[in-house]
């Protein structure tokens, strides 16, 4: 039996904050506003795996009024959520995920963020795509005031 789970993120980006994104911390003069590091992708990541499950939304399982995830590498999230894909019994077929970000440009970070998943979610590189692109500066992701991700991922039951 297979699952499809579904999620879309957006943080706004402001000053003060790092901009993390797939778990690679990006230079830049913004970054992610999060109850956790704000890592947007690993976010919709999680929240896929969850959702092919039925097991609710990340803030049902990771609430952001918990001091215990202030702050929280966003990595750690997605390692647990993978403890709970493995318990019901299922692993990660493929995962599909689209960055939309005005700036900077994340063709040098992509890779680096598709190993990263791939690791994390226990499966070869050649099934994680991570994808980006802009908005043409039309609205609030051309503003430059948010970042928004989405992520599709197929689970298999293997019990």
């Amino acid at each position: 039996m297979y699952r499809i789970g579904h999620s879309t993120d957006i943080h706004r980006l402001e000053p003060g904050y790092k901009l993390i994104i797939g778990g690679v911390r990006i230079p830049h003069t913004v970054g992610s506003v999060g109850h956790s590091d704000g890592d947007c992708l690993l976010h919709t990541v999680c929240e896929s795996l969850i959702g092919a499950l039925s097991l609710g939304d990340l803030g049902k399982l990771f609430p952001d009024t918990s001091e215990e995830f202030k702050g929280i590498n966003s990595s750690l999230l997605v390692q647990q959520v993978m403890k709970v894909v493995k318990e019901k019994g299922y692993r990660v077929v493929n995962i599909d995920s689209t960055i939309f970000l005005e700036s900077p440009k994340l063709l040098e970070y992509k890779e680096e963020m598709r190993e990263n998943i791939a690791k994390l979610l226990e499966i070869d590189v050649d099934y994680v795509s991570v994808k980006a692109t802009t908005s043409e500066k039309v609205g609030f992701i051309g503003r430059k005031e948010a970042i928004m991700t989405e992520s599709v991922v197929l689970v298999e039951r293997i019990k």
